[in-house]
Parts: C-alpha cells; structure tokens; sequence
C-alpha cells in the first residue's frame, strides 16, 4: 500500500507541474526515487546461496533461502536436467568430499545461474529469482567432465577436466534463455592429462582467459580475440612458485589472486596485455594452515579469504592497491568441518562456506554463513546442515 501510494503522490506531482523542464527533472527525480525503493526492497528480501547435489542419479541445485540478515533456510531441490559424478555411498577422502576439485562449478550472473553437470558432459542454465529457479537451457559442454565455468558479459567458458582437458567457449542469449556454442573454440590446455585444471576465469576487458593446472603446477593464460576465441599461439605457461595452483579470483582492480593448496600459501599477479602474468607477492603464508584450495575476494578488492580444506579454517588477506598480498588472520574463521567452496554477496556483506566432514565422504556437509565486518574480519551468522554428501560448488546471490 505504501508504494502505490507513493506513485500515486508522485504522479500527482508530475500532472502538477506546468513548466517542462520542471516536469522532467520531477520525472528523473521519481524515477530515481521508484528504483531505489526497489532496490532497497530486494535488499530487505535477501536472496539465495546455490549448491550442485553432484549426484550420479540426477544432479540437483540445493536452493537456500538468504534472509536479510545473512541466516539461511533450505528452500528446494531443483533438477539440472543431467547427471553428476557421485554414487552413494562417495568414495574415501578427497574423492568423496571434492570431487570435481575445482572452483566455480555453478555461478551466478545478473539473474542467471550455469551449473556444471560432470557425469553427463553438459552446462545448465537457469532463470534465477532468489529460491525460484527456471531450467532454460542445457548444452554439452565441449568436452569430458566438466568442472567449472566462467562468465564475463556474454562470454562463456567451460573447463573440462577429463578425456584430452580443454577449454570451450559459448555465447550467453540471456534475452531468449539460451547458451550458444562457439565454433572451433576448444583448446587443449597444455598440461595434457596431467593438466588436473582448478579453476577457469576470463581476465578483465575480455582480453584473457586463465586456467590452473593442479597437476602441473602452472598456471595457464591464454589471449582471447574479440570474438572470444582463445589462441592457441600465445598460451603462457607460467610456474607457480607455491605448491598446486587451485581457486582463484581476479579482484576488482585486475589483479590474478591465485590459492595455492600444496603450499599454504597465496600468490598475486598483474595481469597484462597478450594475457602476460607478472608476478607482484610470491607465495604469502598462511602460517600453518593447510590445503587453501578456495579463493574469492570481497567485491571491492580489498580483501580476499581462503578455504583452508585441510585444517577447517579460512583465512584473511589485505589486497594493496598495487596487488599486494598481506596476511591479516590464517585463521579468520575456525569451522567444524573442512572448508570447502566460498561464495560472498554482491555487496560483500556476507560471506559463506560450504563445509565437508573431515574425510568422511558419507556425512551430509554444511554451509556457514559470515558476516564481513569492515575490517575484514568475520562474525557467524548460522550454519545450516544436510547438504547431500559429494555435493560440489557454492554460488550467492
């Protein structure tokens, strides 16, 4: 009732005002006033966290409802239309509690939501409006096993972990709900099938496109043409000076923010021209914390966190405005269980966990939900249990 009324007022206004350059500043005004409301009103609605079930019998999203003040409630289950990779009972160890071992195997974009399905070879897309989530379109995904996907505007691309590992571009129709593939695009990533790739981003201006290869230890950078081809002449294979290359995050400001799950440890680069990578903190320590196999950053740059799998904690840097990489706290936040895929709001209000029960792949997981306070540290929120065992990725909205 408040908001119609207050259009009701408004047009008032507007049909009361003689002069025309007064009407139209009154029309701005309004319009202004009418989107900030709704903005404010989407605020106050919260949103929704988005996990893949992973399962070999029908790969789901596990839709959590986002209230306002960050706590989460399960809302549903929704088919992706294909299949994962997991069979019940999971398999021991790493296998069972990580088993596409990558980051961004589902991700949210401007309404829509891509998820990987890795036992079927194929990409979902969804419509996404908080817990409601429309199946639009699925696509092979160019390969065997996807893993993880990045989007930047209407450029997307898929990495695909099995078979001869490669990258594979597509084109997004938002306006019809349709994931188009882009001829020829696939590229073999240089590794071969010792690549084990972790992660899959496109760098800013669309100018790159840069891949990890876990089993490698390198980090692969590939120039992308305007029509979003990758090429195959100017691939970079850059040594990562850390142990196992994993998740990573390119920050607002451009720079490559890269996890380093052998060594404990996390590197930045300076991500050039011709996809170069030039090296600014080598190797930061997160003092004893182990197996940081997740990075993201908050929306601004100036903080990034880690998922320390191996001791159930997340760390803390400060980002420099240069790409330098301090260690605030190793441990920021101490979990009950193995720290897994992270995933922040837009804003960057709140920051959530998604969580495996030490090596125990046949334990559901949980998701913990944080507060980001200004300094970077981190407040918990809730936690919420029940994630299906050998479920895979973490996306917010």
């Amino acid at each position: 009732m408040i908001k119609h009324n207050h259009a009701r007022s408004i047009s008032h206004r507007i049909a009361s005002t003689r002069s025309p350059a007064k009407r139209m500043a009154v029309m701005v005004a309004a319009a202004l006033a009418l989107l900030g409301g709704t903005q404010l009103a989407q605020a106050a609605q919260g949103g929704a966290v988005y996990v893949l079930s992973n399962q070999a019998a029908g790969n789901s999203v596990e839709v959590y409802h986002r209230a306002a003040d960050g706590t989460l409630t399960f809302a549903q289950s929704v088919p992706t239309g294909g299949l994962g990779t997991i069979t019940p009972p999971p398999p021991a160890g790493a296998a069972g509690i990580d088993p596409l071992a990558s980051q961004n195997s589902v991700i949210y974009k401007d309404g829509l939501l891509l998820a990987v399905n890795a036992g079927s070879n194929d990409i979902s897309l969804f419509r996404a409006e908080g817990d409601r989530l429309e199946l639009l379109d699925k696509v092979p995904s160019g390969g065997v096993k996807p893993t993880g996907l990045a989007v930047r505007g209407n450029l997307v691309y898929a990495v695909n972990a099995a078979g001869t590992p490669n990258v594979s571009g597509f084109r997004l129709d938002a306006a019809q709900g349709r994931l188009r593939a882009l001829p020829n695009s696939t590229v073999a990533l240089p590794g071969g099938t010792n690549a084990a790739p972790g992660e899959v981003a496109i760098g800013p201006d669309s100018e790159s496109l840069i891949v990890t290869e876990k089993g490698t230890n390198t980090i692969d950078s590939f120039a992308l043409d305007a029509a979003g081809y990758a090429s195959h002449g100017k691939t970079l294979a850059v040594a990562a000076p850390g142990k196992v290359p994993f998740g990573f995050a390119i920050s607002h400001r451009g720079y490559l923010l890269v996890a380093e799950a052998g060594s404990g440890s996390a590197s930045s680069y300076d991500i050039g021209h011709a996809a170069t990578l030039k090296p600014i903190s080598q190797s930061v320590s997160l003092n004893g914390q182990t197996a940081p196999c997740w990075l993201i950053t908050t929306p601004d740059g100036a903080y990034a966190y880690t998922g320390n799998a191996g001791t159930g904690t997340i760390g803390s840097f400060s980002v420099g405005a240069n790409g330098t990489l301090s260690l605030i706290n190793g441990v920021a936040a101490a979990l009950s269980a193995s720290a897994l895929d992270l995933g922040i709001t837009r804003d960057g209000e709140f920051l959530y966990v998604r969580e495996a029960v030490g090596s125990n792949p046949t334990a559901p997981g949980d998701i913990t939900g944080f507060h980001v306070e200004p300094d970077g540290s981190l407040t918990r929120v809730n936690t919420v249990a029940g994630v299906p065992p050998g479920a895979q990725g973490i996306a917010v909205q």
